[in-house]
């Protein structure tokens, strides 16, 4: 362990993830899911793309009630993905690679099949009795109060030993942790550690914004109709009519994470990447938690995991709201994750459109995280009834289908007969035969393919510092236009997007600008008298100084 930074301490910042949904990368064995070693065997392929970390998703012992984000034993490798060794190999590839490796950490709640909880739930008197959220029925022997779970339904489930309720945001069988016990965060504070010291690079903290509770108990004021849609949940979820304001969001999870951060410190550089689920309050929480590195490292809300085709309105009015509330802390971007539908079927985008929207991401100010798949197009699969696998969509079919559309396997090859390359046994999520043709092997040896565009916009993202770590300002919707320019030193790109059918006129800043040195297709070059043109989905990207 060292403690003392290096000259990357800040590498994380404007930073390229690619997530790896471990169940559906590669699978190594033939039990038909993904392991750590079919990572290993495919970080070649994503270190190909330029990105710099990788993030996996939970590989930890689990009854796979959620698919690895119910921890029963926070040490352990679960035998479906592998064992230490597997992920000691993965370490060392990834590192000779140059890549980071940041694993998905669970500590709002675990399993029920914990032993920490099989002991909680015991008795009243156990030394464990205060380690999960535990509450007295209300007079006539209902829940304690209001709170519901996301995944639908009350958030509290009697548990007769105790004849008490015990807390659960999610399952029924992922029971919440009580924060506002020492000990909870000093065990928690210990597994950190513990992953620290096996050579993990940093930690995506999955509901981070979920941590602590409120201490009383008090019930959530209901949310006004016109406020619903704008919700983490889906439409048909009754989650979407409270304002979680006692469930989570609570300040006193500042506490618990600047604990976290003076552990973090002890080491070399590594990283925290937050997910806070609130579509009211993300980009206000954002800036709490990543206040001038006195906490995590970054976060990311869900502005652009949105439903609806983000305009350019609304992310002018996104980045309003970051230099309001988070301008002292850092966000990490994406539109796309293992949770919500696959951007390009989200938004309904074209081959052009999926291009345009790629290269605005990755000149955003802020980190980046590209979700497997992306690179390639993929649209969301259509999963019948009876393959669905996720909870959450099997308890709100069929008006919502769930998460298992976005979490298919990755098709390697453009052929069906071998499960595209995932797994010689039948895999876990049916394979989408229907974008067989937009297989990785299809793709790299197209130089017009989408996976070539991704190369070229991450290689200019690197190519120029300011794009990385620069500041971002000017940035103005004009109808489907947006404008914004992003600076370092005496290095300054301006950058003008369409992002619709139509064709927008603009305007460059007074200088001499001219075209990037790298360029990804669909952009067109500066203008020679400052006044330009751009047809559907194209945008200009001019350098000034720097490189």
């Amino acid at each position: 362990m060292s403690t003392t930074a290096g000259k990357d301490q800040d590498w994380w910042r404007g930073s390229v993830i690619y997530q790896i949904y471990l169940r559906s990368f590669q699978d190594s064995d033939g039990d038909g899911v993904g392991d750590l070693p079919g990572i290993t065997r495919r970080l070649d392929y994503v270190a190909s793309l330029g990105v710099d970390a990788i993030w996996i998703t939970p590989f930890f012992a689990s009854p796979m009630k959620d698919f690895g984000y119910d921890v029963s034993d926070y040490r352990a490798i679960d035998p479906l993905f592998g064992n230490m060794a597997d992920l000691d190999q993965l370490l060392k590839r990834a590192h000779q690679l140059g890549l980071k490796v940041i694993i998905d950490m669970v500590l709002s709640h675990s399993s029920d099949q914990h032993p920490w909880f099989r002991q909680s739930r015991a008795n009243r008197i156990n030394p464990k009795a205060d380690w999960y959220v535990w509450a007295d029925p209300q007079p006539d022997g209902t829940a304690p109060n209001n709170w519901l779970s996301i995944f639908g339904g009350s958030a509290w489930q009697w548990e007769p030993r105790r004849e008490q309720y015990y807390l659960h945001n999610f399952l029924s069988s992922q029971p919440d942790f009580n924060f506002h016990c020492r000990d909870v965060q000093d065990a928690l504070l210990d597994v950190i550690r513990f992953w620290l010291d096996k050579g993990v690079d940093g930690f995506r903290l999955d509901t981070i914004n979920f941590y602590i509770h409120d201490k009383e108990l008090r019930s959530n004021p209901p949310l006004p109709a016109e406020k619903r849609n704008a919700s983490i949940a889906p439409r048909v979820n009754p989650y979407n009519y409270q304002e979680h304001i006692y469930s989570k969001n609570r300040p006193e999870n500042l506490e618990f994470l600047q604990r976290l951060r003076r552990l973090l410190d002890q080491y070399h550089a590594p990283v925290t990447l937050g997910e806070i689920g609130d579509a009211l309050r993300g980009i206000e929480i954002l800036g709490e938690y990543t206040e001038r590195d006195k906490r995590v490292h970054m976060c990311y809300a869900f502005e652009f995991l949105a439903q609806e085709r983000i305009s350019s309105k609304m992310i002018a009015q996104v980045f309003a709201r970051i230099d309001k509330s988070a301008a002292l802390g850092w966000a990490c971007w994406a539109f796309s994750n293992h949770d919500v539908v696959r951007s390009a079927s989200r938004w309904q985008l074209s081959q052009t459109a999926q291009r345009c929207y790629t290269s605005l991401l990755l000149c955003l100010r802020g980190s980046v995280c590209i979700y497997q798949g992306e690179e390639l197009g993929f649209e969301e699969a259509n999963i019948p009834l009876e393959r669905l696998q996720d909870p959450y969509g099997i308890e709100f079919w069929p008006e919502f289908k769930g998460r298992d559309g976005c979490r298919t396997p990755m098709l390697w090859k453009n052929d069906a007969s071998t499960n595209a390359g995932f797994s010689r046994y039948d895999p876990w999520l049916p394979i989408d035969t229907t974008q067989l043709n937009k297989a990785v092997a299809a793709q790299i040896t197209n130089s017009n393919s989408l996976y070539h565009h991704y190369k070229d916009a991450i290689s200019l993202r690197h190519r120029y510092p300011a794009l990385v770590k620069g500041e971002q300002t000017l940035m103005q919707a004009q109808g489907d236009l947006l404008t914004f320019v992003r600076t370092l030193g005496n290095e300054e790109l301006f950058l003008a997007f369409n992002l619709g059918e139509g064709n927008v006129a603009f305007s460059l800043p007074e200088g001499k600008w001219c075209a990037p040195a790298v360029i990804p297709n669909g952009a067109v070059a500066p203008p020679n008298n400052l006044l330009g043109q751009l047809q559907a989905w194209q945008y200009c990207i001019a350098s000034k100084g720097g490189s």
